[in-house]
């Protein structure tokens, strides 16, 4: 009953974002709902986020030449208004700010909008609060023979190894097919830099592993080789990317000087 409910909350997302709702609070009540019928019903409510998601609008109702248009028009308008008495604006200027603030409302979709307030608070609160309270391990003198175990290597290798290949991949798949443009100033050794820089996990790695292993000594190898394999994605792709770095400027001092 519970995910009967929980698809009706989604289908009126859905429905909502088909007839052209734009307004947040829209999505936030029907995706609580969402997110309430799927804890009841016993699947996982991070579920309901993901799908949430998928069906706030991500499209602007303007592209950006035509706010950049409007907005350089609504500011002459302003310019040009007779200013009112005092630190007051006149209604001609009230009608332009109007104007200007419903553009820039049009050019940004609701899903930026909503990913732009939440930022500081995912960032400063809840991520924070989420990696103290997971991030508990032991180092001890077992932690080497510990990472031979088949659970980390798996963690170690989908993390290190599936990462670079991952990322590497479909970008240059998404190239390929004209779904991507790599810019002028960026090269394949860049992306397979970052690919490496991918792997370092934490959080979500850390919350995949609950959902995967509950608890007990799976768990805690699991929290060991994703330290491990951040370690070692983090320091590979410092050093892929200061050496096309130092390329980079050598490079440059090179065509300078000639």
């Amino acid at each position: 009953m519970s995910l009967a409910i929980g698809t009706v909350f989604l289908l009126a997302m859905f429905a909502a974002n088909l007839a052209g709702v734009r307004h947040p609070i829209v999505y936030l009540i029907l995706g609580a709902g969402l997110w309430l019928a799927f804890l009841k019903s016993g699947v996982h409510s991070t579920v309901a986020g993901v799908l949430s998601a998928m069906t706030i609008p991500a499209r602007a109702r303007i592209d950006v030449s035509d706010f950049v248009v409007r907005g350089h028009a609504l500011l002459g308008e302003f310019e040009r208004a007779a200013p009112a008495p005092g630190d007051f604006v006149s209604e001609d200027q009230q009608a332009a700010v109007g104007g200007l603030e419903e553009a820039c409302e049009q050019v940004e979709t609701p899903l930026q909008r909503m990913e732009h307030a939440l930022h500081p608070f995912a960032t400063f609160v809840i991520m924070p609060v989420f990696a103290l309270a997971n991030a508990g391990v032991r180092l001890n003198a077992g932690v080497i023979e510990s990472l031979t175990h088949p659970v980390s290597l798996g963690i170690i290798v989908g993390l290190f190894a599936g990462k670079q290949l991952g990322v590497t991949l479909f970008a240059w798949l998404a190239v390929r097919t004209g779904m991507a443009v790599l810019p002028g100033d960026l090269t394949w050794r860049h992306i397979h830099g970052a690919s490496c820089l991918a792997g370092i996990g934490f959080t979500m790695s850390l919350f995949i592993g609950a959902l995967a292993f509950g608890g007990g000594h799976l768990l805690s190898l699991s929290k060991v080789s994703i330290l491990a394999a951040s370690l070692l994605s983090g320091l590979t792709g410092w050093l892929l990317l200061r050496i096309i770095s130092d390329v980079w400027r050598q490079s440059m001092a090179s065509n300078i000087a000639d």
